[in-house]
C-alpha cells in the first residue's frame, strides 16, 4: 500500500465516522485525486465524484471560477467551492498548478495551489514541487490528501 493509499484510507474512516460527502475539482491532477478517493473504502457512501477541469473554460463554466488567470489561490478556493456546491457535498478539495515543464502564467514548474472548502470555511496551501511533471503531480495528489484529511479532522461537519 501506498502513502496514497493509507491517506485516503484514514479520509474514508474520518469521512464515514463524520457522515460526510467529499468532492475533488482538478485541473493539474487530471483526476489522479479521485482515483485515489475512488479506490478508498467505502467510496460509495461519501465519495460524491470530481470534476477535472483542466482547460479554464471548465474552470469557469462548471466551477464558477472568475475569468483571468487560474494558477492563482483564488482558483483553487472557487474550484473547492464550486464543486462542493455543484456535486452538493460537504467538503471540496481542488489543485491548480503548473505541471512543468515550463512555467506558466508567470508561475515556474511546479507551483501549485491546493484548497479546501466547506459550507464553514476554507483553507488554501501554495506549494513548490520539485521534479518532473510525473513528480509533481503525485506530490501534489499527498499533499492534496494530506491536506484534505487536516481539515476534516480539525472542523466539525456540517
Amino acid at each position: 500500500m501506498t502513502d496514497i493509499d493509507s491517506l485516503a484510507r484514514e479520509i474514508a474512516a474520518h469521512a464515514v465516522r463524520s457522515g460526510r460527502r467529499v468532492g475533488a475539482a482538478e485541473s493539474l491532477t487530471s483526476g489522479a485525486i479521485s482515483v485515489a478517493l475512488g479506490k478508498a473504502p467505502d467510496a460509495a457512501s461519501w465519495f460524491a465524484g470530481a470534476i477535472v477541469a483542466y482547460q479554464p473554460s471548465v474552470k469557469h463554466e462548471l466551477l464558477a471560477v472568475d475569468p483571468g488567470p487560474v494558477v492563482s489561490a483564488h482558483t483553487a478556493k472557487q474550484m473547492a467551492d464550486g464543486v462542493r456546491k455543484r456535486l452538493e457535498s460537504d467538503c471540496g478539495v481542488a489543485v491548480t498548478g503548473v505541471g512543468g515543464p515550463g512555467p506558466e502564467e508567470g508561475h515556474p514548474a511546479g507551483t501549485v495551489f491546493i484548497a479546501v472548502a466547506s459550507e464553514g470555511g476554507f483553507e488554501v496551501q501554495k506549494r513548490q514541487f520539485d521534479g518532473g511533471p510525473d513528480e509533481v503531480v503525485r506530490a501534489t495528489v499527498r499533499e492534496s490528501l494530506e491536506i484534505l484529511l487536516r481539515y476534516l479532522s480539525r472542523t466539525p461537519p456540517n
